[in-house]
């Protein structure tokens, strides 16, 4: 509390500073406009003596206005010379309008003053004010960008991510923008990704949201003026203005609009969906085959087994350490998992190590590495191998270099054949902060490093790197939208006080020059992304024709990819990567926060394969709150168990409590993953959020805004964990519905208010299904979703208040980028009888066997462990065509 305190203090202090200078600034007047119906455009010269606060005020500036889409409205600000870096599109794409727009028709009404210059954005529906400048002059300068908007009194925003802190923000809120990692989640700072874009949420008037596509570094305060009105406001120090606004108002709609702009998520393989294992530690192969055996064992299901650091050569990404993890012991092990239908993923750092081995050698030969500050030598940092070097995500050479990587590496007849890829240390880390001496530094901070410091330069190095030597800053070239020179890229004016000291801190300089001429300074939080990027492309051309487990010639296969450090502003049809959420900490807080965590990322960033260490990465757990962590973090939609090297092993085993917890949680878990898999297609081809907060599901409710640990999975699942340490009692909010308790069936009238549940056992976790909802589910689960997928099918009908319920099952292999054989059935009951529509392209082999009605008319009734009124009937039902089943005949 202290923190979110001095927080909320230094937000004040920073906003009273920023009217009294902000007052003295002139902002712009409109010279010239112009419109066609659909897009509006106007000069902006700047309307008096400028201000020069944190930089020069630009003179003149170019004002865009287009009517997108029906509900999107795009603004843009930006100099008229057209200097001042911009995202390259060919990075990271914007989105077009689809020519259905206009100022007539558009959910969204844009407005301006002319003098001095301020915009409005309405809501044409209501009139309402979404957005409005006025009152605060626009500032536009060299290395500084000014925009603030007014808010409704006590305003619930959401998003500005990524952070450690509560769902809801509202005035004394404020945050950095900027990729950064750190240990132990630290509330009120940056952490790995960056997101700049929020929801504002004002119940039953609506929901709304704005993006600035802008990967510069920022912070964003929310606040009060002197008058006490609300308000939001960019501190930006680079880029431009360019702004979205999405009309919603339904906040899953909005969510769905948000996706229009900022990609939706790829759909990821289903067996990413089962059980990972991992541990930094694991001191040999021979130990990670133990832990494979040990929880085969204990009879708790297993899909993927993951291998930290520990097995590299002296920490050096793509090696093998020859001793701990000899090439054939580490291939015999893969061969046996893939034998048991079960998976294995390794990590890959960014970092080079610095030495003499092919890695290094290629990517000089290949100039595909980042070059130093004057452009002389290839730049060097110290991460985990000590003095390392990094690929150039932006150099045309990069994607040759890292395929060349993955070739030879994990390659399938001679490496190691990896299932799915692990990336971490992407902001990129760097752990020696300017000024540095690699060497100095990584001989000082362990005798592993120093033996790695000596080797900091190869023959082939010194016979190429004059050649391939780059400039420092290349000539400028007016309108090419690289950046205006002379910036001081790396102590600029304004501090958005990221944790880490200075934009540099703990990462890569800033003034630092990339192969496309573009600085570290204007593109840093695109570092994870552009790896993630060739990664990607390095995966798929790896298994051309399947591989792994299950190999289906012609076709290729989802890499499953999990990224720490990865950011958000990627206006791109598709997105690629997973997210852990990072090292958490073994405690109640952070079991908590995943809640959080998850809400954000799915619902409101499209990241939907995401999740937490499950019973936490630092420090030293226990097996009550291991028991509660499994059974929260079956719900999570990537399911891992993780522990730091200096904490105790925590797999599930070691504690019989917590192996039956996981057995249970898993069981439950697989019998719901086609759901899951569902859900998650559904985000991929709409932007339908997977997991949401129960403000999403029941806007118009005030009480649901600031929920933050009670969540939905999909729209059937209403889950509300226990969140107090070392208790069995947990007070939830039921909304105004109809739900059926998951373990019992009982039917539960929700009359907006507060419930408590008593005797909640560590291994229970309280889940209602939503009346209304067909819940298709496998009648048992299975020790790999190879397995599961043999497995029959269930139908759990749940019927809301007129006694009708839908639901939808989507089918495909699990496995092909673009299947061309799919199902996408929906269910749908009513007056008694339920039947099956929709597309039916993939056979999955299997047949619904089981149905089962709860609150079965009365005189159908079958108890069931007498406690639920249910129907259940065996059925045979196919899954290849559409059937009509009455449920009203006696049996």
């Amino acid at each position: 509390m202290s923190m979110i305190r001095s927080l909320a203090s230094l937000t004040a202090f920073t906003a009273l500073l920023a009217q009294a200078w902000a007052a003295s600034c002139p902002g712009y007047k409109v010279v010239s406009s112009s419109s066609n119906g659909s897009v509006l455009t106007a000069s902006l010269h700047l309307a008096g003596p400028p201000c020069d606060v944190y930089g020069k005020d630009l003179p003149r500036l170019k004002l865009e206005v287009e009517y997108q889409t029906k509900s999107r409205l795009h603004v843009k600000i930006y100099d008229e010379d057209e200097d001042v870096f911009q995202v390259p599109e060919d990075l990271l794409g914007a989105p077009p309008g689809d020519g259905s727009a206009n100022a007539a028709t558009s959910d969204l009404v844009f407005t301006y003053i002319a003098s001095p210059f301020s915009f409005r954005i309405t809501r044409r529906s209501s009139g309402e004010v979404l957005f409005d400048t006025a009152g605060q002059a626009l500032i536009f300068e060299s290395q500084y960008l000014y925009l603030r908007t007014a808010l409704p009194a006590d305003p619930t925003i959401y998003g500005l991510g990524e952070s450690a802190d509560p769902l809801r923000h509202s005035t004394g809120y404020s945050h950095a923008i900027w990729n950064s990692g750190q240990a132990f989640m630290p509330r009120g700072t940056n952490l790995y990704g960056s997101y700049p874009l929020y929801f504002d949420h004002r119940g039953a008037r609506g929901t709304h949201a704005v993006f600035l596509r802008n990967i510069n570094a920022m912070r964003v305060n929310i606040a009060q003026d002197d008058r006490g009105g609300a308000y939001l406001e960019y501190n930006v120090v680079g880029g431009v203005l360019d702004l979205y606004f999405l009309a919603g108002p339904e906040p899953k709609a909005l969510s769905t609009q948000v996706a229009g702009v900022i990609g939706r998520p790829a759909l990821m393989p289903y067996w990413a969906l089962g059980f990972h294992q991992c541990k930094y530690g694991y001191k040999s192969i021979a130990e990670t085959a133990a832990v494979v055996d040990s929880y085969g064992a204990a009879r708790i299901p297993l899909e993927a087994m993951w291998n930290d650091i520990d097995y590299m050569d002296g920490r050096a990404t793509f090696s093998l350490d020859p001793v701990r993890y000899p090439l054939k012991g580490v291939r015999e092990l893969v061969d046996r998992l893939h034998g048991a239908g079960q998976r294995y993923v390794m990590m890959v750092d960014p970092a080079v190590a610095r030495r003499d081995y092919k890695p290094y050698n290629d990517g000089v030969a290949m100039d595909a590495l980042v070059k130093g500050e004057n452009g002389s030598g290839v730049w060097t940092g110290v991460v985990w191998a000590g003095p390392s070097a990094f690929p150039d995500w932006f150099s045309p050479n990069v994607q040759g270099f890292w395929d060349a990587q993955f070739d030879s590496f994990f390659n399938r007849d001679t490496g190691v054949d990896i299932d799915g890829l692990w990336i971490d240390m992407n902001e990129p880390a760097n752990f020696c902060d300017l000024p540095c001496d690699a060497k100095k530094f990584a001989v000082a901070a362990s005798a592993a490093a120093a033996a790695t410091a000596a080797a900091t330069a190869t023959a082939v190095e010194k016979r190429t790197q004059k050649e391939q030597d780059r400039p420092r800053e290349p000539p400028h070239i007016k309108g090419k939208r690289m950046g205006l020179p002379g910036r001081d890229l790396l102590t600029p004016k304004y501090d958005i006080k990221p944790f880490f000291n200075g934009l540099s801190g703990q990462s890569m300089p800033t003034n630092l020059r990339h192969a496309n001429g573009l600085s570290e300074y204007d593109v840093h939080n695109l570092f994870g992304s552009m790896m993630g990027k060739v990664s990607r492309q390095t995966l798929l051309r790896r298994r051309p024709g399947g591989g792994g487990p299950k190999k289906l010639t012609g076709f290729q296969h989802y890499p499953l990819f999990v990224d720490w450090r990865w950011e958000p502003n990627r206006a791109a049809p598709n997105t690629h990567h997973s997210h852990w959420f990072g090292d958490n900490r073994s405690n109640d807080d952070d079991y908590r926060l995943q809640v959080v965590q998850m809400i954000q990322h799915v619902a409101m960033y499209q990241t939907p394969m995401v999740g937490s260490d499950v019973c936490g990465f630092n420090f030293a757990t226990n097996p009550i709150l291991c028991q509660r962590w499994v059974t929260l973090g079956a719900w999570n939609p990537f399911f891992r168990n993780h522990a730091d090297i200096s904490a105790p092993h925590q797999e599930f085993y070691l504690w019989p409590e917590v192996a039956a917890a996981a057995r249970k949680a898993i069981d439950l878990r697989y019998r719901l993953l086609d759901y899951m898999y569902t859900a998650l297609h559904a985000q991929h081809a709409t932007g339908l959020p997977m997991l949401s907060p129960l403000a999403w599901q029941y806007p118009a409710d005030p009480a649901t805004a600031a929920i933050d640990l009670q969540f939905f999975l999909g729209e059937a699942f209403m889950v509300s964990p226990v969140t107090t340490p070392n208790d069995t009692s947990v007070t939830f909010y039921m909304p105004d519905d109809i739900f059926y308790e998951l373990d019992t069936g009982r039917r539960v009238e929700g009359a907006g208010k507060k419930v408590t549940r008593n005797d909640v056992e560590y291994d229970e976790i309280p889940v209602h299904v939503r009346g209304g909802s067909v819940v298709p589910m496998r009648v048992e689960g299975a020790n790999t979703t190879t397995m599961l997928r043999r497995k029959p099918f269930e139908l759990l009908i749940a019927p809301d208040r007129d006694g009708r319920a839908r639901g939808t099952l989507y089918l495909d292999d699990g496995e092909s980028v673009d299947p061309t054989e799919t199902s996408l059935i929906e269910f749908v009951y009513e007056n008694g009888t339920l039947v099956s529509s929709g597309t039916f392209g993939y056979d999955p082999g299997v047949e619904v066997r089981r149905v089962r009605l709860w609150e079965a008319p009365p005189l159908d009734w079958e108890w069931f462990n007498r406690t639920q009124k249910a129907l259940v009937k065996s059925v045979r039902l196919p899954l290849t065509r559409s059937f009509s089943l009455d449920l009203t005949a006696r049996w």
